[in-house]
């Protein structure tokens, strides 16, 4: 009678088969590019930084005439933001300041921002200091 060759154990063939495997991925493997983030990422991500940037700020947020805390302004920019992306009307960063966070879609009248011990001024010009740091330049003139 013949003896039978003790079972493998569940799995054997494919870790048997790894090194192949590692072997024949491995070129692939060195030359990958790591992954660069779209321009849409790089937008969106700039304009989440920018939103969250006058939440965390401390300064009030003149909207259609009344004044509003950082907390609500970040809310209601947020609002204008996704309501731009469910349309797919969000472009870059700069478009987001221009189209949105700087006057009233309702009214059209200017958004103008006040921080403590600075002087009060357009939203534009804030968000595109912003923006400026946040891309580690100079504040625009």
């Amino acid at each position: 009678m013949r003896s039978r060759p003790a079972p493998r154990p569940r799995g054997a063939r494919a870790l048997a088969a790894l090194p192949w495997l590692l072997v024949a991925c491995l070129p692939a493997m060195v030359h990958a590019q790591p992954a660069v983030p779209t321009p849409a990422a790089v937008a969106d991500s700039e304009v989440r930084a920018l939103i969250a940037a006058i939440g965390q700020s401390g300064c009030r947020f003149q909207r259609n005439g009344h004044w509003h805390d950082a907390a609500r302004a970040q809310g209601h920019l947020q609002r204008k933001y996704d309501y731009a992306r469910r349309r797919q009307l969000a472009g870059d960063a700069e478009t987001f300041i221009d189209q949105a966070a700087t006057r009233s879609s309702f009214s059209g009248r200017p958004y103008r921002v006040a921080c403590p011990g600075q002087p009060e001024v357009d939203a534009r010009d804030w968000f595109r200091a912003r923006l400026a740091s946040l891309r580690g330049r100079p504040a625009p003139r």
